[in-house]
């Protein structure tokens, strides 16, 4: 099913092929227009054609529009401003094209017609240490774009980069040996050997033995000690049931969890091969990568073997690129961190450039992302200035939660207000990172993002939940609304048509996500949909209303609820039908 939107896109980029034959096509997009008093859709394009044909813009769209024919599909076509093309929908076809979701899995969504693959390296937590506030970030954000482009039809492989190899094991394997207490590991795995390498790294400072024992525990393990290797994969095995938990809580799935020590045997050879290939020379005694051909690069090369032997990771990151460019074969890698590591990823995408130019067809995108503050303007801290833990931080929110439902719904069994507060609090928590533009840091406020009211999940959630009580009120199911307009579908109101053309551009806005890595497009979308449909559902009776208004406003209600439902999910935001 071809929406409004797209056939008109098709439509006028044919038109606009007659005119320039050299124009490349796929400049040629039809969106939704910025302000709703223009229209419901634009395009731009024809203001970047006409300059490079150095003609005035509202020349050429003259001469595309009258190519073009949307009679079927529009009640006005408009040239405003410099050369902006305004279109507005007439009334009948926003109804068919609402009528024609009623079976649609996905309404509004276009698939991909050439699905992409696509590799998304998100969350990436280190063994041995708990996860912190600083990955809910990179976990959420990462889960959400790989919901979008799957929703989208593209082809996605999901890889948890886990910090499982270096340094920091020969502390480790130290003091697991010395200072191992087996009843605090039993009781909290990661608790006890963040301890351990605390207790383990501070006497290492005073006392240069230790640091030498230290460094011998490590050299072992590298070499294979068998001893070693095993208190290592009870380590790693300990740490990855931990993380497990709370990706449980979170509703996040891994496809592949590769960590660092996956790639360790390859990257010695990686290395011999940039000197072979001329692309790393020695400097000091170490290996490096110098970028006098990347202008913004030239005062910063990348040391990809150090003065001692050792690896670091750059080396890493580059086996990892080949390994998944060799075994997935995709055409797109996302790497979503913080934006501390910029530098780092521009250095690695164009060393491994340099190395594999037969993987040049391979997008390579860091998905940077800002902090996270407390109120007070600050990096986020617990009151004793500490790390925020994530599964405390977890906790807090459905204990916070709770409470606002304890508070509004006495009356529910304990397990029921549970329940609801974990679907609310966990909800909450997730929406909040993701409405904020990624690129900008955030302050976490858990009275703003727990509030029933502005743009939060508990709002939205709560809209969804209203939805489905006006169905339980009528006695009625979702599917026999969806079967009422099977004859077709008549919107009168002014309400009706504001909110059937917002339903619409559903998939447009997915696909603005996807191809900006900006899942607060979608919050935004879904908040000013709730915004819709409360001011249809406060002007136009439901339940009341006389056939076939009745069943026509039914539908919109359901497909609307469905459209929440799913780009909630889309978001990894679940709903309730009661709150």
């Amino acid at each position: 099913m071809l929406l409004p939107a797209e056939i008109i896109q098709e439509r006028l980029r044919a038109a606009v092929a007659e005119v320039c034959p050299e124009a490349d096509l796929t400049t040629v997009q039809v969106r939704p227009c910025p302000d709703p008093k223009f229209g419901d859709y634009q395009a731009v394009a024809l203001m970047s054609l006409a300059k490079a044909r150095r003609i005035q813009p509202r020349q050429l769209a003259a001469e595309v529009l009258g190519r073009l024919d949307v009679r079927d599909l529009c009640e006005s076509v408009e040239v405003a401003g410099p050369g902006f093309v305004n279109f507005r929908l007439r009334p009948e076809a926003v109804a068919a094209a609402l009528a024609a979701a009623a079976h649609e899995p996905v309404p509004f969504v276009t698939r991909a017609a050439v699905p992409r693959t696509i590799v998304v390296d998100f969350s990436s937590p280190n063994v041995a240490k708990p996860m912190h506030v600083g990955h809910i970030r990179s976990t959420i954000l990462g889960d959400s774009l790989a919901r979008t482009l799957r929703r989208l039809g593209h082809h996605v492989i999901t890889d948890n980069h886990l910090g499982d190899w270096g340094t920091q094991f020969g502390m480790l394997l130290l003091g697991w040996k010395r200072f191992l207490d087996r009843d605090a590991l039993a009781r909290d795995a990661i608790g006890e050997m963040e301890r351990l390498y605390k207790t383990v790294h501070a006497a290492c400072q005073e006392d240069a033995a230790l640091m030498e024992a230290a460094r011998r525990e490590l050299v072992a393990l590298q070499r294979g000690d068998e001893e070693n290797l095993a208190i290592w994969r009870e380590m790693t095995a300990r740490s990855r049931a931990e993380f497990d938990r709370i990706y449980e809580r979170l509703g996040v799935r891994f496809d592949h969890t590769l960590g660092e020590s996956f790639y360790h045997p390859r990257l010695q050879s990686v290395v011999d091969e940039f000197v072979r290939l001329g692309l790393a020379r020695e400097s000091e005694g170490a290996k490096v990568v110098f970028f006098d051909d990347v202008p913004e690069l030239k005062d910063t090369p990348l040391i990809i073997q150090k003065s001692d032997g050792a690896f670091n990771y750059a080396t890493t990151d580059l086996a990892t690129l080949a390994y998944r460019v060799e075994t997935w074969h995709p055409d797109e890698i996302l790497y979503v961190t913080d934006g501390r590591q910029q530098l780092h990823f521009r250095q690695v995408f164009a060393a491994f450039r340099k190395w594999r130019p037969d993987a040049a067809h391979v997008k390579l995108v860091h998905v940077w992302f800002g902090s996270i503050l407390g109120e007070d303007g600050k990096p986020f801290k617990t009151r004793s200035g500490d790390t925020v833990k994530l599964e405390d931080l977890l906790d807090e929110a459905e204990e916070r939660a709770l409470e606002v439902v304890t508070a509004k719904q006495p009356e529910l069994p304990e397990a029921e207000r549970r329940r609801i507060a974990r679907v609310v609090g966990i909800g909450a928590v997730k929406y909040a990172d993701l409405l904020s533009n990624r690129q900008s840091d955030y302050v976490f406020s858990w009275d703003r993002m727990l509030s029933l009211s502005g743009n939060t999940a508990p709002y939205l959630q709560y809209a969804y939940a209203r939805i489905a009580s006006i169905f339980r009120k009528g006695g009625l199911t979702q599917e026999a609304a969806r079967a009422s307009v099977e004859k077709g579908l008549s919107l009168q109101t002014p309400e009706e048509l504001a909110l059937g053309r917002h339903l619409l551009d559903f998939g447009l806005v997915l696909q603005a996500v996807a191809e900006d890595y900006r899942p607060n497009y979608l919050c935004n979308y879904l908040y000013e949909l709730a915004g819709r449909f409360t001011r249809f559902y406060e002007t136009c009776p439901v339940l009341k209303a006389a056939e076939p208004e009745r069943s026509h406003r039914l539908y919109l209600c359901e497909v609307t609820a469905r459209v929440l439902r799913l780009g909630l999910d889309t978001l990894g935001v679940e709903v309730l039908e009661q709150m």
